[in-house]
């Protein structure tokens, strides 16, 4: 099965679907439009993370400059490293490997800049 990504004007995915594998790229493009939406661009997209960095999903980012799919940002305080991964402001602590887990809190980490990890207890 082949997943094409609708993206909108915005370039922001607003549904995933699946297409036959039996049609070539172009074939299942020109369905697309002519079938389900004929003003937004479709995008290839793979599950197994095969083409575009990632799998896209509604809400995701196409980036046409590096021909990639770039998750939504998970908090406002995060950042795009240079593999358009999102990364925390502050480091996991270094504890996190001894069992202990952790969750990112928005509140914490804006009441102290040196905090946002908090141990899931």
């Amino acid at each position: 099965m082949a997943h094409y990504a609708q993206v909108n004007s915005d370039k922001i995915v607003v549904q995933v679907l699946v297409m036959d594998n039996d049609k070539t790229d172009g074939e299942c493009k020109t369905w697309l439009k002519e079938n389900v939406s004929p003003h937004d661009e479709w995008v290839q997209t793979s599950y197994n993370n095969n083409i575009r960095k990632q799998f896209a999903g509604i809400g995701y980012t196409y980036d046409v400059d590096k021909d990639k799919f770039i998750s939504p940002q998970p908090f406002a305080s995060w950042a795009l490293d240079s593999n358009d991964d999102w990364q925390a402001p502050v480091a996991l602590p270094s504890d996190a490997s001894d069992d202990k887990r952790y969750s990112w809190d928005e509140d914490v980490y804006q009441a102290d800049n040196n905090k946002g990890w908090v141990e899931i207890k």
